[in-house]
């Protein structure tokens, strides 16, 4: 195989791909939230994903594409309360109907394509685990990220902390101990039809909100379905799942690839 360069985001240099199985790739990339037809902003991701995969196949590696799907979410609530029907039943539809409008893309599939909905074991795994380290959270049933705890937040994004407004008049803001945190649980509301349970109480993951499409499920899928994948790498263990899981969240406005 000849060697290959990516751009690394943080650092805005070419640097060479080299993943911890040197024969296998594993690539996790966010999809759509599902209340509505995806339009072209969501098919870019697919497209542009779904070609990396067929370049690193061509090359000779191994690849697992893992794209998730966010079917628990304010805006399908929202969505579902406008139509009269249950939130899970529009997700459901909406997420038929991409599958359905990617296929004609003619690209193929994912490997995997884990649901928020079937992933949340893995989701409040992942924030306990934060909460546990010390970079999240519990406040009234919500769960929040300490952003100021992870020292390269923002990196991604070259921000500082200090640079970023969040807003003080979001939802929950007088819960959080600064108002850079985020939510990754949201205690269940009324009005609400999907509700789990959690050490935090009953409610959901936070999902995208209209600050940031940083999403909980993101960082579960990534660190189930991707590492499922690679559990011939003897290198991929918990330390280095929980660190994903960092990567993920300091992203601050996207929800970005990641690669292992």
């Amino acid at each position: 195989m000849r060697a290959i360069r990516l751009h690394d985001t943080r650092s805005g240099e070419l640097l060479p791909l080299a993943p911890d199985d040197p024969t296998r790739v594993g690539v996790y990339a966010c999809g759509p939230t599902v209340y509505g037809r995806i339009h072209i902003g969501n098919a870019r991701p697919f497209v542009v994903f779904s070609v990396l995969k067929r370049f690193l196949q061509h090359e000779g590696y191994g690849v697992d594409l893992v794209i998730n799907v966010t079917d628990v979410n304010d805006k399908i609530y929202d969505a579902a309360r406008a139509q009269g029907r249950p939130s899970a039943e529009l997700a459901a539809e909406m997420t038929e109907l991409y599958r359905a409008d990617t296929d004609a893309l003619g690209l193929g599939r994912p490997d995997h394509e884990p649901l928020a909905s079937e992933t949340i074991g893995p989701i409040v795994a992942h924030i306990a685990a934060l909460v546990d380290g010390g970079h999240a959270y519990a406040a009234d049933g919500d769960v929040y990220f300490r952003v100021r705890s992870d020292e390269g937040y923002g990196s991604l994004s070259h921000r500082r902390p200090d640079d970023m407004d969040q807003g003080e008049d979001v939802e929950g803001s007088q819960r959080k101990e600064d108002p850079l945190d985020f939510a990754l649980w949201k205690g269940h509301k009324q009005g609400e039809d999907t509700v789990w349970d959690s050490p935090w109480g009953a409610g959901r993951p936070a999902g995208t909100s209209s600050a940031r499409r940083w999403q909980s499920s993101c960082s579960a899928s990534a660190s189930t379905s991707t590492a499922a994948a690679l559990t011939s790498s003897s290198r991929t263990t918990r330390t280095r799942r929980r660190r994903r899981v960092l990567r993920v969240a300091q992203s601050s406005r996207s929800c970005g690839c990641t690669t292992a």
